[in-house]
């Protein structure tokens, strides 16, 4: 199968297709990629029209739908133009200055885990020097006078607007690209014109020497997240005059989450993100505009509900967020040296476990792999999604009972509950026997003893 082909498989039987069966979440094959290609780019500018418009009240845009006769018509009639100017000019500029950094800046290069079709991903490891001068170009714009980073926040509805335009169409630009002129054998087309666009043809497109996912997903998508925030409060402040408790603890959080990720790019790049799921819609279009819209939606929300925790509450959402950042790091961090030390490696103070996998790729080569069983990843076999969910729900926590700032943590356990199930099953027809034993050594998915 052609899931196969991109992953690796030693029996046929177990076979999925392109890993779009997998998972907790129904129609992966046609039904749910048509409908997210159609629905996401609408919920995104109506999540943002709820945000800044309806004061974050979703009650009152199911009515504002029911009154206006129906979505598309409703949807319509809020959409900012996608032709203005300035907007463009902010996110070709932004584009720019980090296609810029990351062919200009040094690192040390890192080679990603071999693929199924036996190549070798190369990069620059600079994310860290990359966004170290991204925070420093914006305060610098900011201290300057030549870029006021609150009009982010005024501007964002028409960027959205202007970046489903541009994602969309870069996607497929991709399928294309893939088509007629892939930059690896990682490719190919699953015969289905929809879910070619949703899924994409290449799992590493390259274009003029830049790596498009590092691109959208770190560069783009992730560093938005960090700057983003920091122009809501530049907002908040603006408007107020002083940064509200509520918003600090969340900035804090998530500027700490976005350190944390930089400084651990390089497993990112050997992540399921990279490594399994292909350039299309799904990723691109999702970090390119998803991501800006729905991550830093309850900072935006914050802005016009400015709340104060007092020392005592904030001190203790601080310390829940970081200790649940520190978590996932910890779980990523053990799993990134238990394979750079071929499994020979303590653990919490004892010998890591581990069961040694053998897996076949896609051109016949017999290869190895250690699947560790230690440490946080002897408590289930996604544990680390858990302190990732409770950190969301830490920087979104300072607002208490209203409904939207929530939303990012209502869809990210179901993406994280989804991703392991699609991971289970990607690594049951990966290693298929050597994956039931580890199975039994770990038998939770996600919460020990419960999921």
């Amino acid at each position: 199968s052609a899931f196969a082909a991109m992953t690796t498989t030693a029996t046929s039987g177990d076979a999925t297709t392109w890993g779009e069966k997998g998972g907790v979440l129904p129609g992966r094959e046609k039904v749910g990629p048509l409908l997210l290609i159609a629905i996401c780019p609408v919920f995104s500018i109506l999540m943002w029209h709820t945000n800044h418009d309806l004061d974050g009240s979703f009650v009152t845009l199911a009515s504002n739908i029911w009154n206006a006769g129906g979505v598309t018509t409703y949807a319509y009639s809020v959409w900012p133009s996608p032709w203005a100017w300035r907007p463009w000019k902010i996110i070709l500029s932004y584009m720019a200055f980090e296609l810029a950094l990351m062919k200009l800046v040094p690192g040390k290069p890192f080679e990603a885990t071999v693929t199924a079709m036996g190549n070798v991903p190369k990069y620059t490891a600079n994310g860290v020097q990359c966004y170290v001068l991204s925070l420093l170009a914006l305060a610098g714009l900011g201290a300057t006078g030549v870029f006021s980073p609150g009009d982010v926040y005024d501007l964002l509805g028409p960027m959205l607007s202007c970046m489903n335009v541009f994602a969309l169409g870069f996607c497929l630009m991709l399928m294309l690209k893939g088509y007629v002129a892939p930059s690896s054998t990682d490719s190919g087309s699953t015969g289905s014109f929809i879910f070619d666009f949703y899924w994409g043809t290449e799992l590493y497109p390259r274009i003029l020497g830049w790596d498009v996912k590092m691109f959208t997903n770190c560069r783009f998508g992730m560093m938005f997240w960090a700057l983003a925030p920091i122009c809501y409060a530049h907002k908040q402040y603006q408007d107020v005059g002083y940064v509200s408790s509520s918003l600090f603890v969340s900035l804090a959080l998530q500027l700490v989450y976005v350190t944390k990720f930089f400084w651990w790019e390089t497993g990112y790049l050997c992540s399921m993100d990279i490594q399994h799921d292909r350039a299309g819609y799904y990723i691109c279009w999702g970090c390119l505009v998803w991501l800006p819209c729905i991550y830093t939606s309850q900072s935006y929300y914050m802005v016009k509900h400015p709340l104060d925790l007092g020392p005592g509450l904030a001190a203790c959402i601080l310390a829940f967020g970081v200790f649940s950042i520190w978590a996932n790091y910890d779980a990523d961090r053990q799993r990134q040296a238990f394979r750079a030390n071929d499994g020979k490696l303590t653990i919490w103070g004892k010998p890591a476990t581990c069961v040694r996998a053998t897996y076949v790729t896609s051109e016949g080569a017999t290869r190895s792999s250690c699947l560790l069983a230690s440490g946080w990843w002897g408590l289930a076999r996604h544990f680390h999604y858990v302190p990732e969910i409770t950190a969301s729900l830490a920087w979104s926590v300072p607002v208490f009972p209203d409904l939207m700032p929530y939303f990012y943590v209502i869809y990210l356990s179901i993406l994280l509950t989804d991703r392991a199930w699609r991971d289970d099953d990607r690594c049951r027809v990966k290693y298929g026997k050597f994956w039931d034993a580890y199975c039994e050594k770990v038998p939770s998915k996600i919460i020990p003893g419960i999921l």
